[in-house]
């Protein structure tokens, strides 16, 4: 589903990755760890084609986006790629609801079929009686979970996720954990999560070890 071949990325003098490779199937929750400077934010901004490599392929099926433009560059990253950070992203002037709907709204979509889909995601989520509130009035578990709906709403092939559990106490940074894993058996969702939690890492099932750049 996702290959990753002989990604390599360097800035002036510094090599940040180095000949990285690996392959991602449908389902799979994969963790990325190591030191801080390993590389791991800079892996997965080029997985979400935020950033290019400087050499290497990386395939979503049959598509290497290395080789598309900035404009199927976007919607690709729309359609196929979804995203979770850390400090969640929200809009602030928006509901849980009209943050979860963005995505769907820029793929064109209906405002109706996206408030579906978004509130289906929200039950799911156990947040149908806060779809409604704004970011300011949500706790911050609540607020990574719309964040995980605005990123599940377009079906996306893989989840991209960097260190979504990072500004939360350890109570809700286990219930996201957890929801990590049941979002995989209920929608084969696929997941790459960059984190230093060590028993989210532990619980994935596999680890991508970095260090100075290259895969260990």
């Amino acid at each position: 589903m996702l290959k990753v071949q002989n990604i390599s990325k360097s800035y002036g003098s510094l090599k940040v990755l180095d000949n990285v490779s690996f392959e991602l199937q449908q389902g799979d929750l994969v963790s990325v760890v190591g030191a801080s400077g390993a590389g791991k934010t800079t892996l997965l901004q080029i997985l979400g084609t935020l950033d290019r490599p400087d050499s290497g392929t990386i395939c979503y099926d049959d598509v290497d986006v290395t080789q598309l433009n900035e404009n199927r560059l976007a919607a690709f990253r729309n359609q196929h790629i979804g995203f979770v950070f850390q400090f969640h992203n929200l809009l602030p002037e928006f509901t849980a609801l009209e943050n979860a709907c963005l995505p769907a709204l820029i793929a064109g979509k209906s405002m109706r079929q996206a408030q579906e889909e978004a509130m289906q995601l929200l039950q799911f989520l156990k947040l149908e009686g806060r779809s409604h509130h704004k970011p300011s009035q949500l706790s911050g578990g609540e607020q990574q979970r719309v964040a995980v709906a605005r990123a599940l709403i377009n079906r996306p092939s893989v989840v991209l996720a960097d260190e979504p559990s990072g500004n939360l106490d350890s109570k809700h940074a286990r219930e996201l954990h957890e929801l990590f894993f049941q979002l995989r058996d209920q929608y084969k969702q696929s997941f790459v999560i960059v984190t230093h939690n060590e028993e989210l890492a532990a619980m994935a099932d596999r680890q991508i070890v970095l260090k100075d750049g290259k895969k260990q």
